[in-house]
């Protein structure tokens, strides 16, 4: 990739934010017109062009448009009227876009489950939604059995069967089969707006149990045009969607964004990094999607001959980490690296189109208006925004640290400025900063830490979450782990901070797994005491074999801080930052109880 001038990213920034509005203006304009009506067009305009393609089945547009009307049908004629919920547990796949039209087409809801759940925390997700219907999967059919009669819905709701399996719930592929995929009747669709409630997609769960984020018809209009629009997509284009459909990302993004455009979507069940390169290669994909780590994996491949050969023009997603983004450039030479960043539920949207390696967007000074965000100062102890003698937020300066919030309005026309929220009030209620600026104002609270350059790059810091204090100072793990996973040897590192008994604050630990050939842990040390201050070095080092991530590829660290630092509960070995020998030294119970009683202070 070849830098840009100043005028050439102002350009590039101008062009695709306008190519982006161009692509969502008329939302707002035409109320009624909701995504499954586009479905209809585009079937009408495309017919026997090919839509989806996947191991499983391959749609054209006219037969994505009868599969919808056939789930359609199936929804009437079990009582789903508007606003009811369907449940949806499904691994990747065409059928699984068709059944969401289908059911969403006759005014119901589609809450689509994450695959990767089982027992508790699949309950959970079932029961604050309150379905009507559950369709399963028979790929997934044991993962619900395991939590099933630990849903709380009353009544009690029907589970249907996607295909064969070895429970007697009815079979929705076949009852679909019998049913015709004609345009229903006019008399038989109700009346919809893009207010009206679309999907439920969970949030990734990283800090906690999953939440239920209300999408509405427009916020899918929004994201699948938005990013039709950003993409440039075109007709020839082949879009490559091995992210879970269950997220925005895998299943609006990647999966809606190419059909608005008349281009395929290839999906694939799942993300094999081994794999990647040749899959793209022989499915001539010109367009792929990625999210959290995915880059990174790639980065630690082999070398193969497949990725001299592939014919991406553009790579578009969020959490491409500065130190894997020049990297992942150079080595793999895709034109355009489209970096963005926004919430499934939040009213924030930041794109990157010049390609400036690093931020996650920016919004030009002639832009602000249309997009009213801000940072403001953060107390990292108190978990809130700080407030002046005022009583109001403090809007950070260039270069400064702080929570990226966005207005909320309700205003008809300015639809993109709205917060629709969770299924749970208390978590919708919860993301709401009041006051912040003016009395009777509200923004939306996106939990991330972020600064913003005088140029107005914005640059990810940390999750609040994730940030903590230590010597009386904040520590960002996203910092510590980028400068960590440069060292040589090191694939793969999370951060995060661990309560030391006796001592105020949270003491960095680094889980680090190694190369093949591992770690030079003398260097690695003498590597950290230049690269970091003494408070954001990690006071413990954790020699992991894998780490944890969630299915849209987001390091999960809530067991691992459970754990701390006490070696007689960690699973792994750790080595202790030694004050006195300045190494890295095997921490064991001996040297734990000599910390905690500080006959050696940390």
């Amino acid at each position: 990739m070849v830098a840009k001038s100043r005028l050439g990213r102002e350009i590039a920034c101008l062009s695709g934010a306008l190519r982006a509005l161009r692509a969502t203006t008329h939302i707002g304009r035409n109320r009624s017109r909701v995504f499954p009506h586009v479905v209809s067009e585009l079937a009408a305009a495309h017919g026997d062009r090919v839509a989806l393609i996947s191991h499983r089945e391959t749609y054209s547009y006219a037969e994505l448009e009868a599969r919808a009307n056939a789930y359609a049908r199936w929804a009437r004629a079990h009582g789903v009227a508007k606003g009811d919920v369907v449940a949806l547990l499904m691994p990747n796949r065409p059928d699984y876009l068709a059944l969401w039209i289908g059911v969403t087409r006759v005014g119901g809801v589609v809450a689509l489950l994450n695959t990767n759940l089982t027992g508790a925390p699949l309950a959970h997700c079932v029961s604050i939604v309150k379905p009507k219907h559950v369709v399963v999967s028979a790929d997934l059919e044991a993962a619900y059995l395991s939590a099933g009669h630990l849903v709380a819905v009353d009544p009690e709701p029907v589970v249907w069967l996607h295909e064969s399996g070895f429970s007697d719930w009815p079979r929705i592929d076949e009852a679909v089969a019998e049913l015709s995929g004609a345009a229903l009747p006019p008399d038989e669709l109700p009346a919809l707006d893009i207010d009206d409630k679309a999907l439920f997609i969970y949030t990734s769960g990283t800090t906690g149990h999953p939440k239920a984020a209300n999408i509405n018809h427009y916020r899918l209009m929004a994201i699948s045009h938005g990013f039709y629009g950003a993409m440039g997509v075109r007709p020839t284009d082949r879009m490559y969607d091995c992210l879970p459909m269950y997220h925005t990302v895998g299943g609006v993004i990647a999966a809606c964004s190419p059909l608005i455009g008349g281009a395929s979507v290839v999906i694939r069940e799942r993300f094999h990094a081994t794999r990647f390169w040749d899959d793209v290669v022989a499915s001539e994909c010109t367009l792929a999607e990625y999210i959290g780590e995915l880059c990174r994996y790639l980065i630690h491949t082999p070398e193969c001959e497949a990725e001299k050969r592939h014919k991406l023009r553009l790579v578009c997603g969020n959490g491409l980490r500065p130190d894997v983004w020049p990297i992942f450039a150079e080595r793999f030479k895709v034109p355009t690296i489209l970096e963005w960043y926004a919430a499934t539920e939040g009213n924030v949207a930041l794109f990157n189109f010049d390609g400036t390696p690093g931020a996650v967007g920016r919004i030009p000074w002639y832009m602000k208006h249309k997009f009213p965000t801000k940072i403001v100062r953060f107390d990292v102890e108190a978990g809130e925004p700080v407030r002046g003698p005022d009583g109001l937020c403090v809007e950070c300066g260039p270069d400064e640290v702080g929570e990226v919030v966005g207005r909320i309005l309700n205003d008809p026309s300015k639809p993109s400025a709205r917060f629709e929220g969770y299924a749970d009030p208390e978590a919708t209620k919860k993301k709401i900063l009041t006051d912040a600026f003016e009395k009777g104002d509200r923004w939306f609270r996106t939990g991330d830490l972020m600064k913003k350059d005088a140029s107005g790059y914005f640059f990810f810091i940390d999750r609040i979450g994730d940030t903590f204090r230590w010597r009386g100072e904040n520590v960002a793990t996203s910092e510590v782990s980028e400068t960590i996973s440069v060292f040589p040897g090191v694939k793969e590192v999370t951060v995060y901070g661990v309560a030391v008994p006796g001592y105020d604050g949270r003491a960095g630990m680094a889980v680090v797994v190694a190369e093949s050939e591992g770690v030079d842990l003398e260097a690695l040390y003498a590597f950290l005491e230049r690269q970091l201050p003494h408070f954001a070095r990690p006071v413990f080092l954790r020699l992991g074999r894998e780490l944890e991530v969630t299915g849209t590829f987001k390091q999960r660290k809530i067991e691992l801080v459970k754990e701390g630092c006490d070696p007689t509960v960690v699973p792994d070995p750790i080595l202790l930052n030694h004050p006195i020998d300045r190494r890295f030294a095997p921490f064991d119970v001996e040297l734990y109880e000599a910390v905690v009683a500080k006959r050696l202070r940390l």
